[in-house]
């Protein structure tokens, strides 16, 4: 009895002493996407040429060229940017403008500038605010972050940190999205993105990555329908270059007197 006695007293003493630890606290889930997003953006103004292409049951069906001129709002930390059509010779010079909250498309055929959403379906999966450059740590909370080993955009298992990420504001794209960036290097590898009543809106992969301005970025974004999976809409991002983006291109006014350099 006096042995039972003794180690109870001991096995109590040992949870008091464990509970009386310091509890080392993870990384931050912001941190972690605030890093996320720098490995995707360049800190500075900058332009590159995205290139779409959409496919259907494995057959290319769409494509579309865009030459994207991006810098980030000095106020809020979100960028702003300017989209224009190089291709097919039916879109070009066609505009589409990301300045805040609005979204605005141009035709300079007709002269008119239109509100869009940011949700609107540019080609195939790829809506409106997949192709201009996001800080996603702006207007998203990650509250979750766990460890999970999945298959990233080349098939290859690779050990992730899975982050929630609820909207913080009206501004966002989507309500929710689930993003897995790589346990060690905080690489963006995957990402699901879900409409407000909790449907899967689409997949996304982040990869080939190469040196862009001196850190391995992603240049090419593979996207899958949410119902469809057939349905694959690829981004590939090329000529990417340092370069002024005047604050005067940014404004709707602007917009009929643009002509590209």
């Amino acid at each position: 009895m006096t042995t039972t006695r003794h180690l109870a007293v001991r096995a109590f003493a040992c949870i008091i002493a464990v509970l009386a630890l310091p509890v080392l606290a993870g990384p931050d889930p912001q941190d972690i996407l605030i890093a996320s997003d720098a490995i995707r953006n360049p800190d500075f103004p900058f332009g590159l040429t995205n290139t779409l292409i959409e496919y259907r049951q494995g057959q290319q069906i769409g494509s579309s060229t865009l030459a994207i001129y991006s810098r980030a709002d000095p106020d809020g930390g979100q960028f702003r940017s300017l989209v224009r059509y190089t291709a097919p010779a039916r879109d070009a010079n066609k505009l589409i403008l990301f300045n805040g909250k609005d979204l605005w498309f141009f035709d300079p055929a007709s002269k008119a500038s239109v509100r869009l959403s940011p949700q609107q379906r540019l080609l195939g999966q790829a809506s409106n605010g997949d192709v201009v450059t996001v800080n996603f740590a702006r207007d998203y909370r990650a509250i979750a972050a766990t460890d999970e080993d999945i298959l990233d955009g080349e098939r290859q298992r690779r050990r992730c940190t899975r982050l929630d990420l609820t909207a913080t504001t009206a501004e966002a794209t989507y309500h929710r999205i689930e993003m897995w960036v790589d346990s060690a290097s905080a690489r963006p590898v995957k990402a699901r993105f879900f409409a407000e009543s909790g449907k899967l809106l689409k997949t996304a992969y982040y990869r080939r990555y190469q040196e862009v301005f001196g850190i391995e970025r992603p240049t090419e974004t593979v996207i899958i329908d949410g119902l469809e999976p057939d349905w694959v809409t690829v981004m590939r991002y090329s000529a990417w270059v340092k370069r002024d983006v005047p604050q005067a291109w940014l404004q709707r006014d602007y917009l009929p007197r643009f002509t590209p350099e």
